[in-house]
């Protein structure tokens, strides 16, 4: 007389699931790795879109207008999300200054969640690239941009739509391979 010990075939089956998941999950994570997306470019939802109803009060101590989203209509323009605290701002700055130089586009800053003399402070030490700069005290003007942190550069064409979003600071690479070819296709733009 024998005794059967193998375990029922469902019972066998519902071993293997879990070995199905790993193997299924693991081809999904690869074919997102090999796909070439960078996974650090995180898409914006306002691309294409107007750029949000903005009127924030000038940076006291300047003698430049606050930030209003009327008149990037008619010019192309770089939003930067900036703040003093920021170390990453601190990073891109000459590049700013650098952008700046060019006139055939306008800098806007917005500047989110900071003191007013230390942003004058921030100014005055490192330059001002900036031709307006509208305090956003609360924040709730960098979440209508879909701000995730600072900083980050919008790229509002004549339009006044929403072309292009970077996130993070920005670096001479960044600058060179998609900023300016995006500013070159908004100057270019009817």
């Amino acid at each position: 007389m024998s005794v059967d010990t193998a375990p029922p075939k469902p019972r066998r089956l519902l071993l293997l699931v879990p070995l199905v998941l790993f193997l299924g999950l693991a081809a999904l994570f690869l074919l997102q790795l090999l796909s070439g997306r960078n996974a650090a470019e995180i898409p914006s939802a306002l691309i294409g879109q107007p750029a949000p109803e903005t009127n924030l009060p000038p940076l006291e101590g300047l003698n430049l207008p606050g930030l209003d989203s009327k008149t990037f209509v008619g010019r192309v323009t770089l939003v930067n999300v900036w703040a003093s605290w920021c170390a990453p701002c601190r990073e891109e700055h000459p590049l700013l200054l650098a952008l700046a130089n060019d006139g055939r586009f306008s800098i806007a800053g917005l500047n989110y969640k900071d003191s007013v003399e230390n942003a004058r402070r921030f100014l005055g030490g490192l330059g001002n690239p900036y031709s307006a700069i509208g305090v956003d005290k609360s924040g709730r003007t960098a979440i209508d941009w879909g701000v995730y942190g600072v900083p980050e550069t919008f790229l509002v064409g004549k339009d006044g739509r929403i072309l292009y979003k970077h996130i993070g600071p920005l670096s001479e690479q960044a600058v060179t391979e998609r900023l300016m070819p995006e500013i070159e296709k908004a100057l270019a733009a009817n």
